[in-house]
């Protein structure tokens, strides 16, 4: 429902300077692993953030430009990022992107060929959906050597949209209701000749590119986003308050089966879902272990989850030979931009992986388990990779007097700057590099963005304590609820 008396911000709205938000980026490109900060030039104005210079690959790119739609108080991005890689013949560079299509268990039936000339893909064929093309553009994205995507010749299959308009703007409603990661209170949604209109209010840039993404996904041919104003003043607990109202658990499952419709990964899959105060549990079998892992995440996502049980088996629809499916990760590892420079050692037993040897950071150590659990006939990962340099990359810096006391201050700089951890109750203790964090957070996601957040400022190790609130607005108290996920 709309609430008409939010429409306008409080008298007593804080207000955050371009000059505050710039140094804040580059506060935090600085310390986040896969970015070479000087090659990025930040400017602010009127809260839209510029991004100019260079990036050594495509996920760079996104994660900078990501990075900032996150900042509190930024209302969009601007991003004329380039992105420099060394050379890649064109051949190798195909062979290279088609294979990463090939061996990904989601695009690996998709009428989807590729092009290469000049660092520069360029993308044809046929997918049945925009979430199918998103996912296409993704695994592109992700190979080695990649400087730009064309996919102006992949095409959505055409023909008649079977839902009406009513049915589309019901279908975005529901999303914008259930899904944690939006609040969608100040958003009126509304449709013409199959053309999405959004207008009112949001309280991140990024929250505004999801909604715009909740909208293509019914099915919709055009989207207009232009009424669709950020605000920062609209993250106030008060304006959220309502998303979280108590849930039944059958209206739960329901909500839990339409996410997993959403997501081109998970919606084939015979996924089971059962739903018991708040608890949702999974069962069934899927093909590969990436639809498993994305079945508990969007599960997450919900409105009024407290917990998920992933009773998910991984059973391949065809048997993969181990030492194939150890090729097929090898391959894999060296495509991926952040972690093809390093060496692993990769072992294959009945479908499980087993990965070891050493990184830098913690961020390459998820990485390149991300990496190998998308790999075809991977039933599990057992990552035994060591971190050996997690210590932030200030080589100029003077080292602090006590840097305990210094590293959890860049943790609560980062909460600070962060559009949804800054006003949340989240305090920090650092002992010989490991930072413990205590207190209350509003979603199972800004509990996980606490400690990637930790880690990012240098934590060696994050003791994550953090509970969430379920906020019931009718008996005016909170229940803290921990979810039994180690983040």
């Amino acid at each position: 429902m709309q609430s008409t008396q939010l429409l306008t911000p409080p008298a007593a709205t804080e207000r955050v300077t371009d000059a505050a938000i710039t140094a804040a980026i580059k506060m935090l490109l600085a310390n986040k692993k896969g970015l070479v900060v000087h090659q990025i030039a930040v400017q602010t104005r009127d809260g839209i953030v510029e991004l100019s210079g260079f990036t050594t690959n495509l996920l760079a790119r996104q994660r900078a430009e990501e990075i900032a739609l996150a900042v509190h108080g930024v209302g969009g991005v601007h991003s004329t990022l380039v992105v420099r890689t060394a050379d890649v013949p064109d051949a190798e560079l195909q062979h290279a992107v088609a294979r990463a299509l090939a061996d990904d268990p989601a695009t690996n039936d998709y009428q989807v060929h590729c092009r290469a000339s000049h660092c520069v893909v360029t993308l044809s064929g046929l997918v049945q959906s925009w979430a199918e093309k998103q996912l296409v553009l993704c695994v592109v994205q992700g190979v080695r050597g990649v400087r730009g995507v064309e996919a102006g010749e992949l095409m959505i299959r055409g023909g008649a949209i079977l839902n009406s308009d009513e049915e589309i703007v019901a279908q975005i409603r529901e999303q914008l209701d259930w899904d944690i990661r939006v609040n969608g209170a100040l958003v009126v949604v509304s449709i013409h000749e199959q053309v999405v209109h959004l207008s009112g209010t949001v309280g991140t840039a990024a929250e505004k590119d999801r909604i715009v993404g909740m909208a293509y996904q019914t099915g919709t041919t055009c989207v207009d986003a232009r009424d669709l104003f950020v605000a920062y003043w609209v993250m106030g607990r008060e304006i959220r308050r309502e998303k979280f109202a108590p849930k039944t658990d059958a209206a739960i499952g329901a909500a839990v089966r339409a996410m997993l419709h959403f997501n081109p990964r998970v919606r084939s899959a015979e996924t089971l879902v059962q739903v018991l105060d708040g608890v949702v549990t999974l069962a069934g079998t899927v093909r590969n272990l990436r639809i498993r892992q994305g079945a508990e995440q969007d599960a997450r996502h919900v409105v009024g989850v407290h917990n998920v049980h992933n009773l998910l088996k991984v059973r391949p629809a065809q048997l993969v030979p181990d030492e194939e499916i150890r090729q097929t990760i090898v391959a894999a590892l060296a495509r991926d931009p952040y972690v093809g420079h390093l060496q692993f050692g990769v072992q294959v037993h009945g479908g499980q992986a087993l990965l070891t040897g050493r990184v830098d950071t913690h961020f390459e150590l998820e990485q390149a388990g991300d990496v190998v659990a998308g790999a075809n006939g991977v039933v599990d990962v057992n990552n035994r990779l060591d971190v050996v340099g997690a210590a932030v990359g200030r080589v100029s810096a003077p080292a602090p007097r006590n840097p305990d006391l210094a590293l959890a201050a860049r943790i609560r700089a980062r909460y600070r700057w962060s559009a949804g951890l800054h006003d949340q109750e989240v305090a920090v203790q650092v002992v010989a590099g490991r930072a413990t964090l205590t207190g209350t957070v509003d979603t199972w996601l800004d509990r996980k963005l606490a400690a990637q957040e930790a880690h990012e400022a240098g934590a060696h190790e994050v003791n994550n304590h953090l509970l969430v609130l379920n906020t019931d607005p009718r008996i005016n108290r909170q229940t803290p609820v921990e979810y039994g996920i180690e983040a």
